[in-house]
């Protein structure tokens, strides 16, 4: 009987100081977790925002696409003697300058060195 106890014992012991090593591990790196974690969210957050220019910028091309494509009709029609189409094609073309305002310019071309 005395056995058993000394064997219950030895291994509950054994696996109690598991429970602790692994506890005092997860305490140890918990700060390096938690900054991981803030660098992560600031590397996403870029990132998020480069992708929502990218998505923004699409659109509006998207849109001046839609608004050239109305325009050139109303400017056939126009051309063909429709006065409406005529005004509609000034409103358009105000939308497009509009629009183009908004979309920023191709980059440069790189300098060529001397």
């Amino acid at each position: 009987m005395r056995g058993l106890s000394l064997a219950l014992i030895a291994l509950s012991s054994t696996l109690l100081s598991g429970c602790i090593v692994r506890t005092a591990a997860d305490v140890v790196t918990a700060p390096v977790k938690i900054v991981g974690t803030g660098v992560d969210a600031a590397t996403t957050s870029q990132s998020e925002a480069d992708e929502k220019r990218g998505r923004e910028l699409r659109e509006r091309e998207e849109e001046l696409g839609k608004l050239n494509r109305r325009y050139d009709k109303q400017m056939d029609q126009c051309r063909d003697g429709n006065d409406r189409a005529c005004f509609e094609a000034r409103e358009t073309y105000s939308e497009i300058q509009i629009l183009l305002r908004s979309i920023a310019p191709p980059p440069p071309p790189p300098a060529s060195e001397s």
